[in-house]
């Protein structure tokens, strides 16, 4: 019989999710570069140091989930845990953080794709990050985490996506940044 006063409430913790998904990365990491003819040892490092960083931001955006569930869980409706306004509603530690979190994405885009233009990558750092928030919100109504969705941190991260793919584009007009950046493209 279902007791009306019980609630369930414990934490899940990074590693009962992340490490299995680094096992599945490796194992596609393996595959992908024993199906390709020739794949430099630069290339294989880039993809896991992608797939690494990946990894943290995971970490950083989703870990610890507090679950919470039962009568005194997810009172408050889910579209009141959105914070829909831009720019006003800034919390400018919480922006600066966005936009450090996905610069290394930025990054990495021109790494792996080299042909990537600034709209494309400003189009992937939006989405990415529109992809977590609304996991965080997914999360936070199904199981009761505290973590807030906000359309600030979209724009925070796809800025930062354009800060690091700028940065790369900076450094690579250089001749040794030059060849050390073809050396590592795919």
């Amino acid at each position: 019989m279902y007791n009306q006063n019980y609630s369930v409430m414990f934490t899940i913790e990074s590693g009962v999710v992340l490490i299995p998904l680094a096992i599945l990365g490796l194992i596609t990491l393996l595959v992908w570069s024993f199906r390709k003819k020739h794949v430099k040892v630069t290339q294989t490092i880039l993809l896991l140091s992608f797939g690494i960083y990946l990894l943290g931001v995971l970490h950083f955006v989703f870990f610890p989930i507090d679950v919470n569930l039962g009568k005194y869980a997810n009172q408050v409706p889910w579209w009141k845990t959105i914070n829909f306004i831009p720019i006003l509603t800034i919390d400018l530690y919480s922006f600066v953080l966005n936009i450090v979190m996905l610069l290394p994405f930025g990054c990495y885009l021109p790494f792996l794709k080299p042909s990537i233009t600034k709209k494309e990558v400003l189009k992937l750092g939006f989405q990415f990050s529109l992809i977590l928030e609304l996991i965080q919100l997914l999360v936070r109504t199904t199981l009761g985490s505290g973590r807030s969705t906000d359309v600030n941190d979209l724009l925070a991260n796809a800025f930062g996506a354009l800060l690091g793919f700028l940065l790369v584009r900076f450094v690579v007009q250089y001749a040794p940044f030059r060849r050390l950046y073809q050396n590592f493209q795919l």
